[in-house]
Formats: structure tokens, C-alpha cells, sequence
């Protein structure tokens, strides 16, 4: 399955045209099962998956394994059976981490029970397949030292619209907990004033909608963005923007995801800081800065828009500093 292109293609079937999800395309297995399992098989991921994240996700892991099942002598995906699924899985543990061969897993179990009862196959061949175990006390995602994320939005020039966008989204992520898809979605809209403070709404996982008010730092740094690149006058535009090229100043198009994170990855490199920044680590940073200064966990989920408190657990990162300070205890 090719997740090379994003665009909305038409291919013909036995006399109708199948509009194809963005990024999805019909494995061989798939079409030699006849129109009706492509159908329902493209419906899957058009109707059935929402979130574009899963859907590419859910896509790349099911192209993969059913070119896999091709290789290994399956004719069609009728003929898939749980041996085979396991196969699989226990080829990508040698190579994925145990959370990504999960989300695999679950990927095929979701896409067959589809299938069952779409009556394209029998049975649900991923059903009785166990995936690799796995449990997670603390998150792997890196985090910043208050003094590092400071230090990082210090140093960006903010005597620009690129410098001005940048120190916005980068302060908003660590000062509101926003998840970097939710935060390149918001509109100009969404930075709205209420009891005579500055507020951000945001769109996160599942369409919940989440509204809290701006830390003072925040306010300044977004009235800053706002005024200094003339955005509240385009109040149903995106809030960050692409800089369109060779004028140095804001598009109209919405900043992409990987472009944003590709960005902050400059941003730290150019401040000196060696961390290797991840999607959620301005996330995680600012979760563990309010908990160093008394926060509670149950407020930090409830700002973070966790269902649970053992989710926003794994972004508390306050016993890395205690596992530094007792390491130093071994002398030699």
C-alpha cells in the first residue's frame, strides 16, 4: 500500500469508479477478492477511521502485511488465516518496538472485523493472535529542563514573522499542554479573550474540544504573534501559517505537522540544546515544570485533556532529576 501521495485518486473497477481515502491504495489480495472486498475494504478506511494519523497508520500497517501475505504464497485476503497474522508479528517485534507492533495488531484486528461483517471473509484471522507485552510507567518522550525551554525561546530572533510564529507555537505547546496536532490546527479564532484574560481553544484527539486560559507568558508571547504579523485581522485563517516563499512573510496555508516538528528540531539545534525533540516533548515539559512547582496530578490531566491520570503519569519526568543526583553517588 503506497502512502507516497496524499491526493484523492479514482480507479476504475468493473464498470465504477472507487474514490480512494488520501494516502490508501487496494492491495493485490484485496482486488483479486473481487469489486465488492475493494469497496468494502476502502470503505473501511474512508468511513470507519477518522482521524487521518490512524487512518496513514492503520494503512502502512495493513499494506504492509498484506504484500507480505502475496510473498508468502496468499492468493487472496479470503484465504488469510490467524498463522499467518502471527507470522508477521513475530517478523515486525525484530524490528518495531513493542507499542508500534500493537498498533499494527490492533490495525488488522479493526480491518478484518470490518471485513467480517462487511461478509467479505469468514472469520477474523488477527482476532486470536496475541501481540508482544508491554507496560510503560514512564514515557520515552524527551523532555527540556525549564531552563532549556527557556533558553529555547530566548533565542529565537523575533524580529521577524517566521521568528514570532515560531516562539508562539513553540510556547503555546509547553504553556497550554497542547499536543502538536491540535496546535497547528487551531484557527486565528481560537486565541479569544474571556474575563478579561487571554484564552486558547483547542481540537484535540477523539474532536474533544478543550479551552483553558493563557499562562502570562503565553499571552504576551501570542499578542505578540497576533500584533506583530496582523493575523486578528483574518480571524478564520489558520494561526500558524507556512512563510510563502521568497516574500519572508506568512501564507495563507496551514503549517503542517512534520513541517512543525522538523522546525523545532532546528529551533533546539541552533540554542545548543543536544535533546532530541520529539512531537510531544514542549508537551511533557510543561507538564513536569507545573508539577515541580505543586501542581497536582489530577489538575495536570484535567489541563492536558487526559482521560486519565495514569496517561499524563508517563509526562512526569520529575524522578529523571532524582536517577541524576544518586548516579553521581558511585565514585570509583
Amino acid at each position: 500500500m503506497s502512502l507516497a501521495s496524499d491526493r484523492r485518486e479514482k480507479r476504475g473497477g468493473t464498470g465504477t469508479n472507487l474514490v480512494l481515502p488520501a494516502g490508501v491504495a487496494t492491495p493485490a489480495l484485496v482486488a483479486s477478492a473481487g469489486e465488492r472486498a475493494s469497496v468494502r475494504f476502502l470503505e473501511f478506511f474512508a468511513s470507519a477511521i477518522r482521524n487521518p494519523h490512524t487512518r496513514r497508520a492503520y494503512a502502512r500497517a495493513a499494506g504492509d502485511f498484506l504484500g507480505w501475505c502475496g510473498g508468502a504464497g496468499v492468493t487472496s485476503i479470503t484465504a488469510v488465516q490467524p498463522l499467518h497474522v502471527a507470522a508477521w508479528i513475530e517478523l515486525q517485534t525484530k524490528t518495531s518496538s513493542a507499542p508500534t507492533v500493537k498498533q499494527q495488531l490492533a490495525a488488522l484486528r479493526h480491518l478484518f472485523d470490518w471485513l467480517v461483517t462487511g461478509q467479505i471473509v469468514p472469520h477474523n484471522p488477527a482476532a486470536s493472535v496475541r501481540g508482544p507485552a508491554h507496560s510503560a510507567k514512564k514515557g520515552s518522550t524527551p523532555v527540556l529542563d525549564a531552563t532549556e525551554a527557556r533558553q529555547l525561546l530566548d533565542s529565537i530572533d523575533v524580529t521577524t514573522p517566521i521568528g514570532l510564529r515560531d516562539r508562539a507555537l513553540i510556547a503555546l505547546m509547553v504553556f497550554s499542554f497542547a499536543r502538536i496536532g491540535a496546535a497547528v490546527a487551531m484557527r486565528v479564532d481560537d486565541v479569544y479573550v474571556q474575563q478579561r484574560r487571554l484564552w486558547v481553544r483547542l481540537r484535540e484527539k477523539g474532536g474533544k474540544r478543550h479551552e483553558m486560559p493563557c499562562h502570562h507568558t503565553l499571552e504576551a508571547i501570542l499578542h505578540a504573534y497576533l500584533d506583530g504579523t496582523g493575523l486578528a485581522n483574518d480571524p478564520k485563517g489558520p494561526l500558524f501559517r507556512t512563510i510563502a516563499r521568497g516574500t519572508g512573510q506568512l501564507s495563507e496555508t496551514p503549517l503542517p505537522q512534520a513541517n512543525a516538528h522538523a522546525m523545532m528540531r532546528r529551533r533546539a539545534r541552533a540554542a545548543g540544546i543536544g535533546t532530541a525533540i520529539g512531537n510531544h516533548t514542549f508537551r511533557a515539559t510543561g507538564i513536569t515544570a507545573y508539577l515541580k512547582s505543586g501542581g497536582t496530578l489530577e489538575n495536570a490531566a484535567a489541563m492536558a485533556n487526559h482521560a486519565s491520570t495514569r496517561t499524563t503519569q508517563l509526562y512526569d519526568r520529575r524522578h529523571d532529576e532524582v536517577s541524576l543526583d544518586e548516579i553521581e553517588r558511585i565514585r570509583l
